[in-house]
Formats: structure tokens, sequence, C-alpha cells
């Protein structure tokens, strides 16, 4: 049962710092008491190597948690095996229990290295703090190397010829490794354990790739004569068993029960308030932001950072002016960027002012205070009053930005103060990102902005508050999130600060789909063709496929592997199917993006290459006229050559953003599964034909939003093949909840955008993994139809999510829309400011009573 709506604060100085001693209380919705729990420990296991157990008890720990000794258990048996419990709950010693074990013994070999284990972490960041962990441990022969884009050639020659624990990332055993495995035969036929870090992550597409990474990998170290076993670290997780075995592609066990002891604390819902007199917040979040769980957005802009080093983190596009100018950033809200066809973006219930703002300037006339600007607020009071905290946000630029203002802040009353702040995130240099590391260990930095860089595993303790700015994507990095605060026993407190969507405000409002749910189970779908064709090329490429690698493999491969045949891509032979090409087949396969291709974005004066945006999103983003923002430059696109796929830009200085308008149709090319529900109403699932045509832009004025013009466009359409979610009602039904023929186009669209704002809750996706279309009377059912489809080629698994949590989630969507106090529609209900129809037609509480029918 959860607590009253404004629970007492007087037992919590936590608290009363964030509300400043009550000036704030009215922002919270909810407080969850979370508490206390004692720790359960074990004995050593019997097997474990004296040496290995003599380095953890003088390292610090005089015996293992339950949940530790029973990983430990399962790996040494040699059972694939996955931690699957809450943040800092100790989930490494399980897996270097076995992995240390292995490596000591392994020393009387003759070669010094009779064991390998292989560290897989989805950030250099994290590998990085497990080789620094590593490293202090004295122990015989143990010789643990970083593998990654940081790491120098001449260090990467020592690793492949002598390390024992090899730590490097997905990207690196796609691109390097793999291709190279001849280089790396004495690795892999020593290799006994392999270790999935923070697996949780390996999420939608860019699971699925990894997935089969994982596969090529067994693949090739068994051809080499070892038989790996495979350990998997994650947050705590829906169904871990089934969803880790997916992953890897083998059976595998689960240790679920946390053992770990956890201090009492808090974790606080909050949603900002009205602003006064409306107008957008000058200090809003940056809409066009980066980062975030499960990789780059739909169709966002990938700098040439990237291009060196398929492990390389993303520079940020920019940074600079007022009120940053000090720190040397740009104004990052004044960016004009390229948008998301899908995103919805922040905005406020218009109708919660006492009059409605003109039509031409909603929704920047209403808005709730930022969420950047509530985190920046409390924490610089968590700062001035010597506390510890981290402040996440989705966007590197709005890290940046974060740390600033509370530098800024905190200057007026301490300048030392300022040194204690700093920003976290992707593209820092290697050293500078230690530095920073080691600031946090060591409590030289009292508060971090970041980005989901420090939701993994990296060890900090001693911190008392974790301010979250908006959902981040999933229920599993909330709850990572907010575990890096209580880390050293004291009392703790998290804060999640609502953005201005449907989503957010639907959360913070409705507490029990937070602290009552269960987290979802990972999706991935590692039988997509569009990213299995090309593993299986790799896979052929590094040692000829034969039938027997068929079952390793998921459904479908034999069909995929008769198409590239078909295409030239593969060649049979008696011995198997043979890489055809001489391009190198791991080029075929971008693990962090969708694949499908991109298009290079040039400078048409010097030819230098900026940056590049994925096909999918090309049209939307480097039409001609479009606004690109690149390291603090601002940029027009002159031309889009989408035979050539180039689009050539010059730099201009403007006051305007450019917001890309579309038409969408789409088609049904075969329904997968479909159920009738007891109100008549029929929902599906199955693959679509999604086709966009971008027919023109708008220009809007930075600050204001006011449109300043349109421009027609003729670009040529786009066609999507993927996977959907919809429903279809009956004429009959329609008539029942009182929704006429003329409202009904304006209902569909508004139930449509809602329900694309809720099926992160569900479907463990991000709002850039997914799009949607809705019309009155779909040429494929006949009848008024939505449709909330999969953004990738070949779908990523969240439609069918969708479909299968069908009531849950349309009935989150209609209690979202009639719990908004708005008068017509808006941004915390069913507005999107870059709905490419310009969110025309919505009809809000039409689209409530016909979702009402429906659910029947």
């Amino acid at each position: 049962m959860h607590q009253d709506r404004l629970p007492d604060f007087s037992d919590s100085v936590l608290l009363d710092t964030i509300t400043r001693f009550g000036e704030r209380n009215d922002r919270i919705t909810h407080v969850e008491a979370m508490p206390a729990r004692l720790g359960v420990t074990a004995d050593w296991p019997a097997w474990l190597d004296e040496e290995v157990r003599q380095a953890f008890i003088t390292s610090g720990i005089p015996r293992p948690w339950t949940h530790q000794a029973a990983v430990a258990e399962h790996a040494h048996a040699g059972r694939h095996v996955i931690a699957a419990t809450g943040t800092a709950s100790g989930k490494s010693l399980g897996y270097l229990m076995p992995v240390l074990h292995a490596a000591v013994r392994g020393t009387a070999h003759p070669s010094g290295r009779g064991s390998v284990s292989l560290y897989l972490s989805p950030t250099k960041a994290l590998a990085a703090d497990q080789a620094d962990t590593l490293r202090h441990l004295v122990l015989r022969g143990l010789r643990p190397s970083a593998y990654d884009g940081d790491t120098a050639q001449a260090d990467r020659d020592w690793a492949r010829r002598h390390a024992n624990v090899l730590l490097t990332n997905p990207d690196m055993l796609h691109r390097s490794i793999l291709p190279s495995h001849q280089r790396f035969s004495s690795l892999l036929k020593r290799l006994d354990y392999v270790v999935v870090d923070e697996a949780h992550q390996y999420r939608g597409v860019f699971g699925s790739h990894v997935a089969l990474i994982l596969r090529r990998l067994l693949r090739l170290a068994r051809r080499y004569g070892a038989d790996p076993v495979v350990i998997g670290a994650s947050a705590t997780a829906g169904d871990p068993a089934e969803v880790f075995s997916r992953l890897i592609g083998e059976d595998a066990v689960a240790v679920t029960e946390d053992a770990s002891p956890r201090a009492a604390g808090r974790f606080v819902l909050w949603e900002p308030p009205l602003l006064p007199t409306g107008g957008r917040d000058a200090l809003d979040e940056d809409p066009f932001g980066e980062g975030s769980v499960g990789g780059e957005p739909f169709g966002m802009v990938r700098d040439r950072a990237d291009a060196g080093d398929p492990s390389a983190e993303r520079a940020p596009e920019s940074t600079g002016t007022n009120p940053w100018a000090e720190a040397g950033l740009a104004d990052p809200w004044a960016d004009s960027a390229v948008t998301d066809p899908w995103e919805d973006s922040s905005a406020v219930p218009a109708a919660e002012l006492d009059v409605l703002p003109p039509e031409s300037v909603w929704p920047e006339e209403a808005a709730r205070r930022s969420s950047l600007a509530e985190v920046a607020d409390i924490l610089t009071d968590t700062t001035c009053a010597g506390r510890r905290a981290i402040g996440f946000i989705a966007s590197r630029r709005g890290a940046e930005a974060l740390a600033s203002m509370v530098k800024d802040q905190v200057s007026r009353v301490d300048g030392a103060l300022v040194r204690t702040v700093a920003a976290y995130r992707g593209g820092y240099l290697p050293e500078e990102r230690r530095l920073l590391e080691t600031g946090l260990r060591n409590g030289r930095l009292l508060t971090v902005a970041s980005t989901n860089a420090l939701e993994l595993g990296i060890d900090i303790s001693g911190l008392d508050v974790v301010a979250i700015a908006g959902w981040p994507g999933t229920l599993a990095s909330l709850w990572q999130q907010a575990g890096r605060a209580g880390r050293a026993g004291q009392e703790w407190l998290a804060v999640l600060i609502a953005r201005d969507d449907p989503l957010d405000t639907y959360l913070v409002n409705h507490p029990e789909a937070i602290f009552d749910r269960s987290v979802d189970a990972v999706v991935i779908d590692p039988g997509n063709p569009y990213v299995l064709a090309g593993h299986l090329c790799a896979a052929a490429a590094e040692t000829p496929l034969t039938r027997e690698d068929f079952a390793r493999f998921p459904a479908g491969t034999e069909a995929v592997v008769a198409q590239l045949t078909e295409a030239r891509m593969l060649r049979q032979r008696p011995g198997g199917w043979f890489w055809a090409k001489s391009e190198k087949a791991a080029d075929l396969s971008d693990i962090r993006t969708g694949g499908g291709g991109t298009v290079r974005l040039v400078e048409s004066s010097t030819g230098a290459l900026l940056g590049t945006v994925d096909d999918a999103g090309s049209h939307h983003q480097s039409h001609p006229g479009a606004v690109y923002v690149h390291q603090g430059r601002t940029f027009t696109v002159l031309e889009l050559d989408t035979d050539r796929r180039v689009a050539l830009v010059e730099p201009v200085t403007v006051d305007y953003s450019t917001e890309a308008q579309s038409v969408t149709e789409i088609s049904i090319v075969e329904t997968t599964e479909s159920r009738t529900l007891p109100s008549g109403a029929r929902v599906s699932w199955g693959v679509v034909d999604v086709t966009t045509q971008v027919t023109g832009y708008r220009m809007r004025q930075l600050g204001s939003g006011i449109v300043m013009g349109e421009h027609p466009l003729d670009l040529p359409e786009q066609v999507l093949r993927t996977t959907a979610v919809w429903w279809s009602a009956p004429d009959a039904l329609v008539d029942s909840a009182y929704v006429t023929p003329a409202d009904l186009p304006g209902a569909v669209h508004a139930a449509e955008h809602a329900a694309i704002g809720l099926l992160p809750l569900f479907a463990g996706c991000d709002r850039w993994d997914i799009g949607g279309v809705s019309t009155a009377r779909h040429a494929d059912t006949g009848l008024p139809s939505v449709f909330v489809h999969d953004g990738q080629p070949g779908g990523a698994g969240f439609a069918e999510r969708g479909f299968r949590a069908f009531e849950q989630w349309q009935t989150a969507t209609r209690d979202a829309i009639e719990a908004c106090g708005c008068l017509t529609g808006c941004p915390s209900c069913v507005h999107s400011p870059k709905c490419g129809n310009g969110n025309e037609p919505l009809e809000k509480y039409p689209a409530a009573r016909l979702l009402t029918a429906i659910l029947g």
C-alpha cells in the first residue's frame, strides 16, 4: 500500500534538503518508503583456490553473499547462469570467483595461460572500472587487459598474446576479434568463461545484434576445442533465465534472490509546477538529446567521432553561451535540430492556464517548469548541504548544461564548491573519464551531472541523492539509476522528476505503475532477417557455415542463407557456405543502429564530412532547407542526393529551427496473430509496410516557437517493412462510444499519439523505437484502425509485446488521457509537437470514450 500523497517530511533531513524545508512540497506526488534489508552470507566455495580466497578477504570481503556463492557454484559446474539482482548487490564477485580460480590454476600450463576469460560490457567505462578492480587484486599469474578503442596497439598485441582476462565490448568482438580469430586462436582455444555484464542493456535491435555476436563467438570457440560457460550479470529483470537463454542461444539458469544488505531510503515522484506566467522555461531540457538506455534515437545524427573506432563514444553535437558562457558552453536550448518523426516533445497542458494561448504559438506559451531546471535546483541544494548526489539526464548536452547551471548557482554561495561539481558523459578522453571516476570514488566530487553512462556497474559508493530528469526508458534502468544512492549503507533518496509528456505525467501520478510492477523482460528478436543476414555473412567469412551450424542460430536461418546464396552474398560448396565478396562481412552490420545504410552530411565548400544520419530518418533530418547543428556551428542543407546518399550543407546563422511535415500510409503484409476482444474490437500484430513521404517543412522561431514559414518539398517515398500491432473497431462500437463521423479522425489520431507515449512502459522500448499511423477507415481492415509499429526494418519485438499486453497498455493510455486536466489535448496526453500532420485533427475526449468502448 502506498503512502499518502503528501507524507510527513519531518523525519528526513534529505527530504528537507530537496524540498527546501517544505517550500517545494507541492511538487511531490508520492513518496515510497524502501525498507532496510539485512545481508545473508555463505561460506566460500570449497573448490575455490586458496590464493583467490585470500585475495578477496584482503580486499575487504570476509564472506560472499549467498547469491554470489550460488552464481559461482553454477558456473564452476559448467552451467550457463545469470545473476539478476539489484544495483550494488555485488554481482561481480559471483563471476570473479570462477574466473580468477581458473586463471590462477591455469598458470601451471606451460604457456602460463592455461585458462582465458572474456569479459564483455556495453561501455568502455565499465570495462575500465572492472580492469582497475582486477589490477588491485594481488594474485599470482593474473594478467587482465582491456581491449577496446582506448587501447594502444602495443597493448592490444600484448593482450592478445598474454592476457588471461580480456575486457572488451560487443563492438570490438564483432569488428576485430571474431573476423581476425586466427590471430586470437591461443585465446579462443583456452576460453573457459565469457562474462556478459549489464546484460539487461542488450535489448531491442542492439540486443538482437549482440545475441548473434555471442552465437558467433561460441561457434568459433568450439571450433578451437573450447566449451566456455557464459555468466551474465543483470539488473533485476523479468524472466531472466529465459531472456538470457535467448541472448546466448543456449539454456541458462538464473539467480534472482538478492542477499546483499541495503539501507532504508525513500523514492520520491516529483511533478514540476506550471510556470506562473506561461511560456517555455529558458532552461528546458534539450528536446533533441542524443543519449538514452539502448542506443541512438531513431534517425539521430551520428557525429564523425564514431567513424574511426566502432567502440568509440560519440562526441556531443554542440555546446555554447549565456548563462553558460563562463563554462565555455553554447546555449544547448538554442540549437535548431533535425527532428525525430516519432518522438513526442515536452510542453504542458494549456488548459491548466486561465486562458488558452494563441494556437500559432502553442505549446510554447503554456509549460511546466522543466525537469532540467528542477534537477539543477535539487543538486544545488544537496551540494551546498555537503551531500553527494548524481543527476541523470538523457542528453549529453543536457549533462553539460546541468553541471554548468549547478556550478553557477553554488558559486553564489561558496566559490570553492564549483570544483566539487562535474559532468560525466560519453565523448570524453579516456584520461578525463578516469579522473572523474576517481573523483567520484574518493569524494572529491560532491555532485555529478551524468548521462546513463553512470547507470551501469561502475563502483561508486556513499551517494546520498539520485535525481533523475525524466523516465529513463525502462523500469530496469530506473532502478539501476536509483540504486546509485545508498551504496555505503546510509539513508538515501531517489527522485524521479517528470518531463512534460504522457508517460512521465502518467507515472508520477500512478505510483503503482512503478512500485507495484515487476520489471519487464528484455525484448530481443535475433531472428529478424534484416539483423540475422549480416551476421550469417560474418559467420561464413569467419569459417564456412554448415547445416549443423543452423541449429546455433535462430529459426529461419536456413531460409535466410538460401536468400543470401541466391543474392550471391554466399557461395555454397561441399564444405558449406562461404562468404563470396571481397568486402569485410562484418561491415554489413552496424550493431548500434538498425542498419539500412546512412546518409553523409558534407560541408559543400570544404568537402568535410560532418556526420551521418540513418536512412530511415534522412528525409526528416537532412531535407533541403533543414537546419543542422554540429559542434556549436549551424548549417543548412543545400541539397539531398538520395541516390549517392549525400546531403550538402553550408554554414549559416539563423534564428529558427526546422520541423519536417510528412504523410504516412500503412499496409498490412501479413497478420501473424489476431484475437477479438469482448467488446467486438479486434487486435492484431504482424508484418506491415510503412510508406512515408516528407512533403514540406516549417520554420519555427527559436524561443517563441512561432511558425515563420512553410515550404513544400518533393522527395520520394520511403518504405519500411516492419512489424506492427493494431486495433480495429466495428462501426457499431464507435457509435456506442458517441464518436461522430466528424470526430472519428481526431479520436483515432489522439488515441494513436497517447498509445505511442505509453507503450514504452509495457514493451521495454524507448519512444524513438516506435511510430504510429491512424485512420478513420483503413483500406485493409475496412474499419477505424490505429497502428503502432516498430521503427526498425524487420521489427524489434516491441509490437508483439504491445499485442501481448494490449489491455493493460490501452487501459493506461485511456487513463492518461482522462486524467489530464487540459480541455482539448496537450503534450501531457495526446499532443505531439513533432507530429507530421501538425497535430491535426485531434479529439481528446472522443478518443477516451472510444478506448473505453474498445476495452469493454
